[in-house]
């Protein structure tokens, strides 16, 4: 398991988030960025810079112009930023590397927990060691839980459509002590940030994550979400 991903990230999706929020308030009003610097009382370049990159931290003074020029309240576009833990589902199928880890980062997800039994790919990237370089390189933990595999002999029904067997037989193998031990180490995670849990079928229905992603909902009430 790698470091903590850098605090400055956090802050950095939070801006990505606002600026985003900002941008469409306006084309839903369908103004030009020349038309809400000038409601705003800012200057074009600030809100071009903000818009495009999403400063790390705009000014309150410039945050607050904007949402009165906008209606819109300071409190909703805290809520709107704030970095509310949980889960999310993720498959690789059909991604790159570069694409996953950029919707991962846009995402906030903090960790990575892999729940492949061998984190071996064929797809450039995805190996473990691989990926986990590339998330570490964009400020992600990485966690290999292996106890949550799905094991060989229990592929073929996710795969020949006889879903209720293999969820079946994946539910039993959750209470094996390994098991029970790594679902407790990702529900504690996913309670205080935000987790994605990785495998390889793009289809959550398709996957034995499905299984560990309702398991921990029901258990913990943990929100859980699709990965864009």
């Amino acid at each position: 398991m790698a470091g903590r991903p850098p605090a400055d990230r956090q802050e950095q999706v939070r801006a990505h988030t606002l600026a985003s929020h900002l941008r469409n308030l306006r084309e839903e009003r369908h103004w030009t960025r020349e038309r809400l610097a000038k409601e705003a009382g800012i200057h074009i370049r600030t809100l071009t810079r903000l818009e495009s990159e999403g400063a790390v931290q705009p000014s309150f003074f410039t945050v607050a112009a904007l949402a009165d020029a906008l209606g819109e309240s300071l409190d909703a576009l805290h809520t709107l930023t704030k970095m509310s833990p949980g889960l999310w589902s993720a498959g690789y199928e059909g991604r790159d590397i570069d694409s996953f880890v950029s919707s991962l980062v846009s995402t906030g997800i903090q960790t990575v927990a892999d729940v492949r039994l061998t984190p071996i790919s064929r797809k450039k990237g995805f190996s473990k060691t691989r990926l986990g370089e590339a998330l570490n390189d964009a400020g992600i933990e990485y966690w290999h839980l292996r106890a949550l595999g799905n094991p060989k002999d229990n592929r073929a029904p996710f795969w020949e459509g006889r879903l209720a067997e293999g969820r079946a037989e994946y539910r039993r193998l959750l209470k094996a002590h390994a098991a029970t031990q790594d679902l407790h180490q990702l529900a504690e995670l996913a309670q205080r940030s935000r987790v994605a849990v990785l495998c390889f079928e793009h289809d959550e229905e398709r996957c034995h994550r499905q299984v560990v992603l309702q398991t921990l909902r029901k258990r913990h009430a943990l929100p859980v979400l699709p990965l864009a």
